[in-house]
């Protein structure tokens, strides 16, 4: 399985957000800025994560994006789920009608189980999360570099 750069940009992209989540509004070309993607392409993500109601947006010259929710209320699972569509390795497991053989398949129930167990990581983690991480990492690399 491999997400595509909606995924994968659209999660850097939340991310960064949340990591500005106190301060107001955060324009598009900043976030495009710090992770080094297309403000054009973010917007076209940020329309998409807007209507499923995780960024909210403020017009005007002070305007940018914010989280809808609360870092700690957002999963991964919502952004990439928002983004990608739902998870799954196999149509079957989405839509019992691209197989005639869907109810008798044997190796249907590990691609279930697969999609179980992806679903499980990655709506457990959040922004909150990440945020938790980055400053940890952060922290031990900056008392890394005093000695």
């Amino acid at each position: 399985m491999k997400l595509s750069t909606k995924g994968r940009y659209g999660l850097k992209a939340m991310f960064e957000l949340s990591l500005h989540s106190d301060k107001g509004p955060v324009p598009l070309n900043f976030i495009a800025k710090k992770q080094n993607i297309s403000e054009q392409y973010l917007e076209q993500l940020f329309s998409t994560l807007r209507k499923k109601g995780l960024v909210k947006s403020v017009r005007g010259s002070q305007g940018g994006y914010l989280l809808a929710k609360e870092p700690k209320d957002i999963s991964v699972g919502d952004i990439l789920i928002s983004l990608e569509g739902p998870v799954s390795l196999s149509e079957c497991v989405i839509d019992e009608d691209v197989c005639v053989n869907s109810d008798k398949c044997v190796t249907k129930v590990v691609w279930e189980k697969v999609k179980k167990g992806i679903e499980e990581v990655i709506n457990s983690i959040n922004l909150q999360d990440m945020i938790n991480d980055y400053n940890k990492n952060k922290l031990e690399h900056d008392l890394t570099n005093l000695f």
